[in-house]
């Protein structure tokens, strides 16, 4: 199959619709660039996959080839025949690529679009895990009954009190929401 599971650096949307791209055409110049060498920007799919790839027919297909071409996005460089002698598919350059290419852009920078070069993932790979701070308090603060041991006195008359602080706002909260309904 033609297609590889490299990156192929293209202008983004906003920038072909502002060239005067139709939105149903940025699909066949995407898959066309699928096809294409990173580095030459050669391409030569059929129409007839690029078709079927995009659930089209090859006449709309050859249309927008032809609207990319006058766009100035790519070139038809030849026809290429098949063992018999007979024309086959166009043998296209996708001009945007073969651009990046010539200016220079480093390896890094190709495929993300960026000026400047891409951190390394070398270390993000494995992740390491974060120890757990130490608690603060007493492990066995509000769990004596666990560790088999009486409570502190005092303890359950504030666990009494702010139980019902919590519920006395949650009373209130409900109140509050009622009150629109009746209003």
């Amino acid at each position: 199959m033609a297609v590889r599971s490299r990156f192929t650096r293209i202008p983004k949307i906003h920038d072909l619709i502002q060239a005067g791209v139709p939105t149903e055409v940025i699909p066949t110049y995407c898959a066309l660039t699928d096809h294409a060498n990173n580095r030459t920007g050669l391409c030569w799919p059929r129409m007839e996959t690029l078709a079927r790839r995009l659930s089209r027919s090859p006449r709309t297909i050859q249309r927008h080839l032809h609207l990319l071409k006058e766009k100035g996005l790519i070139e038809f460089v030849e026809r290429k025949r098949d063992a018999r002698g007979r024309f086959g598919a166009y043998l296209y350059k996708v001009v945007h690529i073969v651009a990046a290419t010539t200016r220079g852009e480093s390896k890094k920078t190709r495929a993300t679009g960026h000026g400047s070069p891409t951190a390394s993932n070398k270390r993000q790979t494995k992740r390491q895990e974060v120890p757990p701070n130490p608690p603060k308090k007493d492990l066995k603060s509000g769990y004596w009954w666990l560790f088999g041991e009486e409570p502190p006195p005092g303890a359950e008359e504030e666990h009494q009190q702010e139980a019902k602080k919590r519920r006395e706002e949650q009373a209130r909260r409900r109140r509050e929401n009622h009150e629109r309904l009746f209003e």
